[in-house]
């Protein structure tokens, strides 16, 4: 070979190398994100999750890539996103809500699906047992009808008055049929009256609220699901304009002015769902990750909300809230 020949071939290999290493580096994991709302409603969850994240060694934009999927309450979508993330081959599917979680594991046996969720996941099928999930899927069960009726005494705590409570809730919420169950009877052991409204819509709510025109609730008992979530300042702008003291799911609504919040930390589920997806990028397998029991259990009082309502919140109260909003 020609000295010339051989400088030039040297030439082409110092170029081709550098090529060659990159193309045999990893590539990034990719989160799939599926939500039943919208990115904003979850803004501030969503940075939980990331936390998470990050405590299990992935950075977003870093070392990890995440795609994001909101149904935006439409919950038809959910199997048409789901399949959208898979032909993505996404790593990891984390959901927030029963339904995403129900979509996640119908469109898939082998992607592993990282769920946060209010019912019991053996009761929705998720899982065939919380200590062994076994299959593709596991994930955090965080607390609603179990603290259905601590809320209820403590809006009795706040209204000492009350002899009927109006319970708002969605009929399509898997949840819904147990939240009813526990508050009937926690309100016989205490000695209310329940009356029971039905909202599936924005336009539902605002004609659930209308009848306190006529037959007016001493407070009012709000059921959570991402459907109120999702119409949070709306709730809380009714609740204000018929001056009715009103018991919501999360802290989310009494930062939006609402009066009263007792229920499990939905953030610190998110979180949660963030080191556990960050363990199975790490190669740890679901069916060997117990489903976790979010214990967590917050409340929150807005003394401004409780002024402007004429209530006079107890001492016992105030000395167990977690937070107070001045």
């Amino acid at each position: 070979m020609k000295r010339r020949e051989f400088i030039t071939l040297l030439g082409g290999a110092a170029v081709a190398w550098p090529v060659a290493a990159q193309a045999q580096q990893p590539a990034m994991p990719v989160v799939g994100f599926l939500g039943a709302g919208s990115y904003n409603e979850y803004a501030v969850r969503l940075g939980a999750f990331r936390r998470g994240l990050h405590e299990a060694g992935y950075a977003e934009g870093e070392n990890v890539a995440i795609e994001y999927r909101w149904a935006e309450t439409q919950l038809d979508r959910l199997p048409t996103l789901a399949a959208d993330l898979i032909r993505r081959r996404v790593a990891v599917i984390a959901t927030t809500g029963n339904a995403p979680a129900l979509a996640a594991k119908a469109a898939t046996t082998t992607i592993p699906v990282v769920f946060s969720v209010s019912e019991d996941p053996v009761r929705l099928g998720l899982v065939a047992s919380l200590a062994r999930p076994g299959g593709n899927v596991t994930g955090i069960n965080y607390l609603v009808a179990e603290v259905t009726a601590k809320r209820l005494e403590l809006l009795r705590a706040l209204v000492p008055g009350a002899v009927q409570i109006a319970v708002l809730v969605n009929p399509e919420a898997p949840v819904t049929e147990t939240v009813l169950r526990e508050l009937e009877g926690a309100a016989a052991t205490i000695g209310l009256r329940i009356r029971v409204l039905k909202a599936r819509s924005s336009g539902e709510i605002n004609a659930a609220f209308a009848t306190f025109v006529h037959d007016r609730p001493d407070a009012l008992f709000a059921s959570g699901g991402f459907l109120f979530t999702s119409r949070r300042v709306q709730l809380v702008h009714l609740a204000t304009r018929y001056a009715v003291p009103t018991a919501y799911s999360d802290r989310e609504y009494v930062e939006a002015g609402g009066l009263m919040s007792y229920g499990t930390n939905l953030t610190e589920s998110l979180q949660q769902v963030g080191r556990y997806t960050g363990r199975i990028l790490k190669g740890a397998r679901p069916a060997d990750l117990p489903v976790m029991q979010s214990t967590k259990l917050e409340l929150l009082i807005n003394a401004e909300t409780a002024r402007t309502l004429g209530l006079t919140v107890p001492p016992s109260v105030l000395a167990t809230a977690d937070e107070v909003i001045e």
